[in-house]
């Protein structure tokens, strides 16, 4: 079992909330998560209702069904019986006793108002990536609060080439997916667990058959990774009605298969472009749908480029839900053309600019988008930094800073403490 870096936060919660929801994709491991803190950290009861029998049993009488449970209890995938939310909310309403149900769905209930909505002040949610890369490693990634702190702290020798960073990239971050050394058997993998979801989950939450378009909507979206969204030309470009359009694609953000990153405003107004960016909740599985292999990234520059930014994203993305700091992240862009790949706030206002680079050499025109970011948003910029594929960590200038990308699991990284 890899250590899960989430799992301080998820014992939290279960001391002082009635219910917590750990959702994520599909074979992210939450089913190993919950299973571990319902035997050795939390005891509780564990069914899963990807079972028939439990199925059928909280689907005929979610009250009756939850009542003969008795004590704390692991409910994994709940997203399939929807008629246990408002029971489980009846039941809370009786009782708050902290940590009574942990529930697990591979589905996003932040984006399914009903089921979020029947909780509302219940229930905690916390979501489940990938592996990040530290925790692949056995480390604990600080690289989020390191750079809101004063100083930026030294990071350790041995640094990944850039050969090293595309197979990270073609692996991506599915357990299952880490164990299998074959090209051909991760391939296989991959195209298997879009089968899966897609004919499964997603045909669940959309509750009807027949969404045929969906896997020529996906390969087409890897093409568009970390692209800004235009759903007029991505509806002309596949021939789908708008609506239908973005019926699919939030189909697909609700089963974590894409995610958005949305423009920073600020109080810039009209100057900035609104359009989200799109990317892939696992850069390998962008990978496999681009058809490429390590051989043919380390080849092709801008296809590396693009899914380095989405991977640099995504590893921030994660060390977000445990960080201290805990701040919201957006991208950045003006309509006269400046940008900075990804921008970093936290609850006092203050911003981090990270700009990803495919190249190992940086130059002073690489922070051009970061000091505009800096001009506007004055006292408020902490730090900008430009992430690259070179070996050192180099200053330009007070608060601006050239780093390689392995910075995001050895900058202010923490060895594991073995889960157990």
């Amino acid at each position: 079992m890899f250590d899960r870096h989430i799992t301080e936060s998820l014992l939290d919660g279960l001391a002082d909330t009635p219910v917590v929801m750990l959702h994520g994709a599909r074979q992210t491991g939450k089913s190993t998560l919950a299973q571990w803190v319902a035997a050795r950290a939390h005891p509780a009861r564990y069914l899963t209702l990807d079972d028939a029998g439990v199925l059928a049993a909280a689907r005929h009488d979610p009250a009756g069904f939850l009542a003969g449970l008795g004590g704390p209890v692991v409910l994994d995938e709940v997203q399939r019986a929807p008629e246990l939310f408002l029971a489980i909310k009846a039941q809370v309403d009786r009782d708050r006793q902290p940590g009574r149900y942990l529930l697990t769905g591979s589905a996003n209930v932040v984006l399914l108002p009903l089921l979020s909505e029947s909780l509302a002040g219940r229930m905690e949610t916390l979501a489940l990536w990938p592996l990040s890369q530290g925790e692949i490693e056995e480390r604990r990634e600080g690289f989020v609060d390191a750079v809101f702190a004063r100083t930026l702290p030294s990071m350790a020798d041995g640094l990944p080439s850039r050969s090293e960073i595309v197979r990270r990239i073609v692996r991506g971050g599915y357990p299952e997916v880490l164990s299998r050394t074959a090209e051909s058997r991760r391939s296989a993998w991959f195209s298997s667990y879009i089968t899966t979801i897609l004919q499964r989950d997603v045909r669940d939450l959309a509750n009807i058959e027949g969404l045929t378009a969906l896997p020529r909507l996906l390969a087409l979206l890897s093409a568009r990774v970390m692209a800004l969204l235009n759903f007029a030309e991505l509806s002309r470009s596949i021939s789908i009605p708008l609506s239908t359009l973005k019926r699919y694609m939030a189909l697909l953000e609700t089963a974590f298969l894409i995610h958005m990153l949305p423009a920073w405003s600020g109080n810039l107004g009209k100057r900035l472009v609104k359009a989200p960016k799109l990317l892939f909740s696992d850069v390998g599985l962008a990978a496999h749908l681009l058809g490429v292999n390590a051989e043919r990234l380390a080849r092709d520059l801008g296809l590396f480029g693009q899914l380095l930014e989405n991977f640099v994203t995504m590893e921030l993305r994660k060390q977000i839900t445990w960080s201290q700091v805990h701040p919201q992240m957006f991208h950045f862009r003006t309509q006269t053309g400046q940008e900075v790949d990804l921008v970093l706030e936290d609850q006092a206002g203050r911003i981090v600019g990270i700009e990803v680079k495919a190249s190992a050499t940086v130059s002073a025109q690489d922070f051009k988008g970061l000091r505009s970011l800096a001009e506007a948003v004055g006292k408020r910029f902490r730090r900008g930094i430009v992430l690259c594929t070179g070996s050192e960590a180099i200053p330009f200038g007070p608060h601006l800073h050239a780093l390689p990308v392995s910075a995001l699991w050895r900058l202010g990284a923490e060895r594991d403490k073995k889960a157990g």
